[in-house]
């Protein structure tokens, strides 16, 4: 593939904060289609260049202010923050609102990068922008985003010993996994312990660096992040989902203005599709960052079992689940998880503690009322 370098030429404008063409960047690993267009919508360049930092700042420093679209992606972060350094208007577009693009009988490079450019001229609100952390904040999210890797690779190993050991007729008992690997080794057969050992010392591997990490997110709330600390007020929320819920919001509160917006920012609000008179009961949205939901889910999950401390949440989620058919403790979960993520966004605004029943009456029977 031919890369292109050269400066695409800027149009004449009457200030520094005129915008001079809109262009759209279609980001691919190695190398990345533009096409821009003047302020009439038709083409004054296009081209490929290699997707590398110096390579980027040939071709769009020093043509004047632009207006450029990318796709949120993997190298959207430091694209979209190198392009406004050299002082662009940037548009990080959400991949879910680009249908015309993924969904297109003639994809290529070429032409969804022209798409891409008059989506941003015609109608930039279309494109659903996404505004991407500062850097700090990507780099601290490094540590749980490895974490999370790590886990999932334990669970792929874990499932496959318990796996194999089945298929063999006999069955390991049921165990927590940090002490998974110990149980496995002393209760696996003679016969498959050959081919499964060497699996268990991984598994064991991976416990000891999810421990490390645990230890390094705990000091990193602390030490780092301490407006984390009314966070953890809340029963069965830990370090790893306080400070993750705060790193996503790009360590500011009023990043999302109304607290009860945090449902739909993560996806756990559920999808509508009605039409008349017919109301459909469909799943969440399952928008945002999955490991965010993932997390709430797993302290709902905690609030509403046998540990969960009492208090009015867990009330009114259990009762909830009680109601509504076998799905319901499954719709519960997802509501208790909904009203956790709107609880932690609240405190983390005020940094009072939690209060158990608050705005809440206890009557004898130890119902309540608001």
């Amino acid at each position: 593939m031919k890369t292109q370098t050269t400066s695409i030429e800027a149009l004449s404008s009457n200030g520094a904060d005129t915008i001079t063409a809109v262009v759209g960047i279609d980001l691919g690993d190695k190398h990345s289609a533009y096409c821009a267009l003047d302020r009439a919508g038709a083409v004054i360049g296009d081209g490929v260049v290699k997707t590398s930092p110096e390579a980027l700042e040939a071709v769009f420093g020093g043509t004047g202010r632009m207006r450029i679209a990318v796709e949120c992606g993997t190298h959207s972060p430091w694209v979209s923050r190198l392009l406004q350094e050299l002082g662009h208007e940037l548009i990080v577009a959400n991949p879910r609102r680009l249908r015309l693009i993924s969904e297109s009988d003639r994809k290529n490079d070429k032409a969804d990068s022209r798409t891409l450019a008059r989506l941003a001229q015609a109608a930039p609100d279309l494109l659903a922008p996404v505004h991407h952390r500062s850097k700090e904040v990507q780099i601290d999210l490094a540590t749980i985003k490895a974490r999370d890797a790590i886990i999932r690779s334990r669970t792929a190993l874990i499932s496959a010993i318990r796996g194999i050991i089945k298929s063999s007729g006999s069955r390991l008992a049921v165990c927590s996994t940090g002490v998974f690997a110990k149980t496995a080794m002393d209760n696996c057969p003679a016969a498959l312990r050959d081919a499964l050992l060497p699996l268990m010392r991984i598994v064991q591997e991976l416990t000891n660096e999810i421990r490390a990490y645990d230890r390094a997110i705990t000091a990193k709330a602390e030490r780092e992040y301490p407006e984390t600390a009314a966070i953890l007020t809340i029963p069965g929320v830990g370090p790893l989902t306080a400070l993750t819920f705060v790193l996503l919001l790009n360590n500011n509160p009023q990043r999302i203005p109304k607290s009860r917006d945090l449902g739909c920012y993560f996806g756990l609000q559920p999808r509508q599709q009605d039409s008349g008179k017919h109301v459909s009961q469909l799943g969440i949205t399952k928008a945002g960052d999955g490991l965010m939901r993932k997390l709430a889910v797993q302290c709902a999950h905690f609030m509403l079992g046998k540990f969960g401390k009492d208090c009015a949440l867990k009330r009114w989620g259990l009762a909830l689940a009680v109601r509504g058919g076998k799905n319901a403790k499954k719709r519960a979960i997802v509501a208790v998880a909904r009203k956790l993520l709107i609880l932690m966004h609240r405190l983390w605004k005020t940094q009072e503690s939690f209060a158990p029943f608050y705005g809440c009456v206890i009557e004898p029977q130890g119902s309540l009322t608001a």
